[in-house]
């Protein structure tokens, strides 16, 4: 029931942004959708700011489990460092397998695959890669364990359907925690080997670099190796295949690989846990592809074919695959030196502080909050509303001057910010929990998440439009939604500002619910789910700030008759 009355808001509120832009075209017809001076013969067009509060709302515990992507490593930013761990399930290839006869297992492969862009593939078909979502590539320690920890699917004390959540804390309620020591059961070895990412010690690389994969015949060990694979970018470790061949092969027979369920209760889990390598005073922090097919385990192992026609000594491989999930959670821990407080929601704060994971929103009062209903008299929403608006002989409210642009515009404080800030912020209506109206009108490239959304959502701008230059500021386009408050007496509901890893992680075609906050009491918080996978944080002034040229205003642009 949650799910279709969210679906049916949202549709509400496009249906009222649509209903404006006929409201709209009642109201003069020009061919262009906006008045300009090239086109406002009959117009005086001007401009007026609005005063806006704006406070950090500082995160408890978020929920981590469901998430597209796990974070893994150590990163560092103004805020300090954030260590960020994962435990997943494992998930059959396939029940009942039926390994053959006399099986060895050659080798034990664990792939955690990164985001990566094709760059360039010369003639010999090898292929360069940029990396996505890695945060600086020095190497790190990287401790895998067998997890003693049992994921459950549903959670005991909640409804029948109710899913179990997991949060950035090690826990899966207030009242249950998830102790290291159930995490840490046995310690996965780690092998040397050429192709993979393994330095020793269980030091791993971090790098774009790609593995290229050769095999020879197996039963002529001095055949020609052929080339099998190039891997695309991503952690490549070669396991201790006896822990598999005890773990997997010799449980054939026993029942525990005969169902998902069986094994998920005989082998609970991965954790994986990273950490700086002693001495070093910077790590790399990875959001990792593992709902990919390349994320799992792999064991490739030998045995006799089955074949009639082939010599009874004749040997072929096979494979056998355990992937991630469906349940992965990832485990944060902040070491902050820069401490996140609770902000001044009467009076606004000088400074917004947004951070991602189990960081901070900041949350946005129009018009201080006000509302038609809140008292009797003009407050400043009133005064608004009358500005642009009034009755007619009918009752129906007509456009006295029509509204262009409204935006929202956010500075960054580049005395305190110098780099690594986030390229993307998510504005949202809080109290529903939903996109606002001109996040679904804004049709700018929907496939690309850097590029998505840019009319609404404008990302960072910077010095010189250089890639990694100082950021300077947001600008966040709203003209529907204040629209829709100033012809259909939509509710000028709080809105929340996030950082954003994947502005379309928030499309509720495809997500309908935000990841929940742990919070005793504030129990209804949710966060976007674009901001709690980004590590990435920033600092933005606020209404209360002392330089007056950075302070946050609703800024509307509006044209009215010159006659």
């Amino acid at each position: 029931m949650k799910i279709h009355k969210t679906a049916l808001n949202f549709i509400a509120l496009s249906l009222i942004a649509l209903g404006f832009i006929g409201c709209d075209k009642d109201f003069v017809t020009i061919e262009s959708d906006v008045i300009t001076d090239d086109n406002a013969t009959n117009f005086d067009l001007d401009s007026r700011l609005y005063d806006v509060i704006t406070y950090t709302q500082p995160l408890g515990p978020v929920q981590t489990n469901g998430l597209e992507v796990n974070g893994l490593g150590v990163y560092n930013d103004i805020y300090g460092s954030t260590s960020a761990n994962f435990l997943t399930q494992l998930t059959l290839q396939g029940t009942d397998p039926d390994f053959g006869e006399e099986v060895s297992v050659d080798s034990v492969v664990l792939r955690l695959p990164f985001f990566a862009t094709v760059t360039n593939i010369d003639a010999a078909g090898n292929v360069s890669y940029r990396l996505d979502s890695v945060y600086n590539t020095n190497p790190i320690r990287l401790r895998v364990f067998e997890s003693n920890y049992f994921l459950r699917d549903f959670d005991p004390n909640g409804s029948f359907d109710d899913g179990q959540n997991y949060y950035s804390n090690k826990s899966a309620s207030l009242s249950e925690s998830i102790p290291e020591s159930a995490l840490e059961g046995e310690e996965l070895v780690f092998l040397n080997g050429e192709e993979t990412s393994h330095l020793g010690f269980n030091n791993v690389e971090i790098s774009d670099r790609t593995f290229i994969l050769t095999q020879n015949d197996i039963n002529d060990p001095e055949s020609e190796s052929q080339l099998v694979e190039r891997t695309t970018p991503g952690i490549r470790i070669k396991l201790d295949p006896d822990f598999w061949t005890e773990k997997i092969i010799n449980q054939e027979e026993s029942g525990v690989l005969s169902s998902q369920s069986n094994f998920n209760n005989y082998f609970r889990g991965l954790y994986f846990k990273a950490e700086l390598i002693p001495g070093a005073s910077q790590g790399s922090y990875m959001l990792l592809n593992t709902a990919s097919e390349n994320a799992n385990i792999t064991i490739f192992y030998s045995r006799l074919t089955n074949s009639t026609n082939d010599d009874p000594d004749t040997r072929e491989r096979a494979t056998y695959t355990l992937d991630f999930g469906p349940i992965r959670t990832t485990f944060l821990e902040n070491n902050f030196t820069l401490p996140i407080n609770e902000g001044d929601a009467q009076s606004g704060d000088s400074r917004l502080y947004l951070k991602g994971g189990e960081g901070a929103i900041a949350r946005i009062k129009l018009f201080n909050g006000e509302n038609s209903d809140d008292q009797i008299g003009f407050n400043e929403f009133e005064t608004f509303k009358y500005f642009f608006v009034e009755e007619n002989d009918e009752g129906e409210l007509v456009s006295k001057r029509l509204l262009n642009e409204a935006n929202l515009v956010f500075y960054v404080d580049q005395d305190m910010v110098n780099g690594n800030e986030p390229d993307r912020l998510y504005l949202y209506d809080i109290e529903n929990k939903l996109p606002l109206a001109d996040y679904v009108f804004d049709l700018t490239n929907n496939s690309l998440p850097s590029l998505s959304k840019t009319t609404h959502l404008g990302p960072l701008q910077r010095v010189d439009d250089e890639p990694n230059g100082q950021g300077i500021k947001y600008k966040l386009r709203i003209t529907n939604h204040i629209n829709n408050l100033l012809l259909r007496d939509s509710t000028n509901v709080e809105l929340g500002l996030a950082v954003a890893l994947n502005v379309n992680s928030e499309n509720p075609a495809t997500r309908q619910n935000q990841q929940e906050v742990l919070d005793s009491e504030n129990p209804q918080l949710t966060v976007p789910i674009s901001s709690v996978m980004s590590p990435k944080g920033t600092i933005l002034h606020g209404n209360a700030t002392e330089d007056e040229s950075k302070r946050v205003y609703l800024e509307i642009f509006y044209a009215e008759p010159n006659n």
